[in-house]
């Protein structure tokens, strides 16, 4: 591993090729950027090397693409389809087809993770908590591989690895200006302190309108990460810290059409690449239910705050190599706590006359004739808090529509190591790269969380409005809705819970013969949960002029206390045969199990289940120089595969519809990854993913047919998509002109297991321009620039069962428009 360490930091100091550079340069340039670390068995190989799929983007790959979000940049990476329409954080990233919102892709930061689990308290461990900037010496991508030995849970590890410094002090500042109102300042420093001990640090700080027009800001706050490292004779010792405090909006899905008419569009009214349903009416938020004490409680909330994530992370890393005996200990401890506002999308949008109108069992009419009296002649709207002022449907889109504001706060913390072993064995057989370690974490959360539904027009930042019941005088005898609320609290949890886990594993790397290594590798986990989470019924809150707070959830003033001990065991196999050093083929099965995450001890009735799948893969390899050619099949099968899905049911505002499906879920394909580099000035990266995502042998126990969901598309997932980037780059005087593009393309997507309502396919264009002069690096790249139209997500509170209604989705999360970024930096 000292080996390792040193690899990095001569891929960090080593200057970029010029225009003038020899072959032997570009060749020896070539190698260094594709050293990797990540799943190894204990030291930095070539990408070519290894016997799975891996891609390390580098720092000036990062900066290249200039991506939005980390979603955005894995988005480049064959294999993994990305969502990247939520905002800067908290997107969707689904590998090789795997249907969950994470694809059970594990980050982590120097080989940790900075908290255990995938996923957090309306927060993942992913992209929710690592952010890039200057002090990312660049990503490390695993698909399949030997993930599961290297991470828990893990299908795929996303691995940041982060600057550290060296003999020769460098630094950098870059100010990046958007036309969607960004402003941001990424600014790192390295070098020696003393003889072999070396500084970095470095962060950024940023202020972001938005990509959409919410009315207030999207993205405001930064971090700070830092590191010390002393080498040793024999190794290294380093310590690193990292402190983000970082507010960011969650972007939902909006209405694109008109329920009445699927043709038509709503585009006049909420503005189909910039608008969205976040409005400055929803920074005053009153949230009421009761507590277990029968005391009502007020939750003052403003969605401007939007996922609110302060943590602090400190790290301790040492490796050294005693007589053939490398060593390899790293701990890691995170403090934090999380905020989370956010406005999400429930049901489609309906005629605003016929919701104030309609009689029958369940109508609004006809609860406020119950409530108010049988002088109640008719509903009408007003916009909330304005005294009384109409709302006419008539003079605006004719509809209205309910979302849900959901609130939760959180504490966390997660304290992990990880202590190796490895030994390299001369036999007669060849030889053995035997590594064996033991990993573990003591890790918790608390939780409060609390949902109500709001009543909005349909527009870009919409009003709330309420629905209030006159006489035939005109009298106001009461109000369907209160201050824009029409439930309060349909939805109250609270709990919390802590967690003990250790594993042991092990690896061995078998070169056989020249050319021929196989390897095995095997990982044991055991966890203890321990926690309570606190039971809650409908109650009334007692308002007689209202009917939002007739069904609010409450505490009981019970505590019910959980326990549980899952395991899991994952293994693999690979083979990987090499004809010549530049030409190779390679083979893996690997095994995971998923145990059930923490929260099914902080939650009321949870489902307990134990995500199983088998993963196949082989491929071959191509590599010469400045060029590339990965070629992979992969085939994974899910078994037991829960598919079932609760949906929110509008007559009660909670998530209570179900339809459970248990079967199996399986994804067969092929991801290429290439690059063609054909002279010194020209190259094209690329990569393409096909795929076949598919439910099979499904079982309903609740009457629903599972003939007519297996063999359908799994929900959400393209068969098809990939990424094509070509580059120039012309020596100008002292400098360099470098242009670049990017044309991306999902294919049709379905948004219920039923495959009823289809998201159509869509492509999208980037290009940019960056001329490096000396030490200054000017950059323009547009994202986006011919305003494509496409839809990810669809309305997935309520459209998994049955669909929109239409054959194309008319409800989703749209791509954002057309955005510039300037992007200016001094490196010395």
């Amino acid at each position: 591993m000292p080996g390792a360490a040193h690899a990095q930091e001569a891929a960090a100091t080593t200057p970029p090729a010029t225009a003038a550079a020899t072959p032997a340069d570009v060749q020896a340039e070539a190698e260094q950027s594709d050293i990797i670390v990540t799943g190894t068995a204990a030291r930095a190989q070539r990408r070519f090397d290894v016997s799975y799929a891996i891609n390390s983007l580098s720092q000036a790959d990062v900066q290249q693409i200039a991506p939005k979000s980390f979603a955005d940049l894995l988005g480049t990476v064959p294999g993994i389809q990305v969502e990247a329409t939520g905002g800067e954080v908290q997107n969707v990233t689904r590998v090789r087809g795997i249907p969950t919102d994470r694809g059970y892709l594990i980050f982590q930061q120097d080989g940790l993770p900075l908290y255990h689990e995938i996923d957090g308290v309306f927060f993942n461990s992913g992209e929710g908590m690592h952010r890039f900037d200057l002090m990312t010496e660049r990503v490390e991508i695993v698909r399949g591989g030997p993930a599961p030995i290297y991470a828990s849970s893990a299908a795929a590890i996303a691995n940041n690895i982060t600057a550290v410094g060296t003999g020769v002090a460098r630094g950098k500042a870059q100010l990046t200006l958007g036309d969607t109102g960004l402003y941001r300042l990424d600014a790192m420093q390295s070098g020696p302190l003393s003889e072999n001990t070396y500084f970095a640090v470095g962060g950024f700080l940023r202020h972001h309108e938005g990509y959409r027009k919410s009315g207030f800001p999207s993205d405001k706050g930064g971090q700070i990460r830092a590191n010390l490292k002393h080498d040793f004779s024999n190794g290294f010792v380093k310590l690193s810290g990292t402190y983000v405090n970082d507010h960011n909006i969650f972007y939902l899905p909006i209405p694109i059409a008109d329920p009445r008419n699927p043709s038509v569009s709503l585009d006049p009214f909420i503005d189909y690449h910039r608008g969205t349903l976040n409005s400055p009416a929803l920074r005053n938020v009153n949230i009421k239910y009761r507590d277990g004490a029968g005391v009502v409680q007020n939750q003052n909330r403003d969605l401007a705050d939007g996922r609110h994530m302060r943590f602090f992370n400190a790290g301790l890393q040492y490796e050294g190599d005693f007589d053939g005996w490398r060593v390899s200990a790293k701990t890691g401890i995170t403090k934090g706590k999380s905020s989370f506002d956010a406005f999400y999308s429930t049901t489609n949008p309906v005629d605003a006359v016929t919701y104030a109108t309609a009689t029958g069992t369940g109508t609004n009419l006809t609860n406020a004739r119950a409530a108010f009296g049988a002088g109640v002649a008719r509903l009408g709207y007003v916009f909330s808090g304005t005294n009384g002022t109409v709302y006419d449907p008539a003079t605006a889109s004719g509809l209205v529509v309910s979302g849900q504001y959901r609130m939760s706060e959180s504490s966390f913390y997660s304290g992990q190591a990880d202590v190796s072993v490895t030994r390299t064995i001369e036999t007669g057989l060849g030889t053995h790269e035997l590594r064996v370690g033991t990993y573990g974490s003591l890790y918790g959360n608390t939780l409060l969380q609390a949902y109500q539904d709001m009543l909005i027009e349909v527009r870009g930042q919409p009003r709330t409005l309420d629905l209030v019941a006159y006489s035939a005088t005109g009298a106001v005898l009461g109000s369907v809705t209160q201050n824009g609320v029409l439930r309060y609290t349909t939805t109250l949890n609270q709990g919390e819970g802590d967690a003990k886990m250790i594993a042991l594993y092990a690896n061995d790397t078998w070169d056989v013969t020249r050319g021929l290594r196989l390897d095995f590798g095997i990982r044991q986990e055991w966890y203890d949960y321990d926690g309570f989470a606190l039971p809650t019924t409908q109650a009334d809150l007692g308002d007689a002029t209202t009917l939002a707070d007739n069904t609010t959830r409450a505490f009981t003033g019970a505590v019910i206390s959980q326990k549980l001990q899952p395991k899991a065991m994952n293994w693999t196999v690979g083979a990987n045969y090499d004809f010549t050093e530049n030409l190779g083929v390679y083979g893996r099965v690997s095994n995971l199990e998923v145990p059930p995450q923490l929260s099914v001890v902080t939650s009321i009735n949870p489902t307990i289940v134990k995500t199983k799948a088998r993963q196949f893969e082989a491929g071959l390899k191509a590599s010469f120089g400045r060029n590339y050619l990965y070629l992979t099949g992969f085939y994974t099968k899910f078994n037991p595969f829960n598919a079932s899905f609760a949906a929110f049911n509008p007559e009660t505002g909670r998530n209570d519809q179900s339809l459970p499906f248990i079967g199996e879920a399986s994804v067969k394909g092929v991801e290429i990854d290439g690059r063609l580099a054909p002279t010194r000035w020209f190259s094209i990266t690329g990569s393409v993913t096909r795929q076949n995502p598919e439910y099979r042998n499904l079982e309903n126990t609740s009457g629903a047919d599972p003939s007519a969901v297996n063999g359908n598309q799994i929900i959400r997932e393209a068969k098809f998509f990939g990424n094509v980037r070509p580059s120039f780059n012309l020596p100008v005087g002292e400098g360099e002109l470098e242009l670049f593009g990017r044309y991306e393309w999902v294919g049709r997507r379905y948004v219920d297991l039923f495959s009823q309502t289809a998201m159509p396919g869509y492509e999208t264009l980037a290009a940019g321009v960056a001329l490096d002069w000396k030490a200054w690096r000017f950059q323009v790249v547009g994202d986006n620039i011919t305003n494509a139209k496409g839809l990810t997500e669809g309305n997935t509170r309520t459209d998994q069962f049955a669909g929109q209604g239409s054959a194309e989705a008319i409800y989703g999360r749209p791509l954002f428009g057309r955005n510039v970024r300037f992007i200016v930096s001094r490196s010395w």
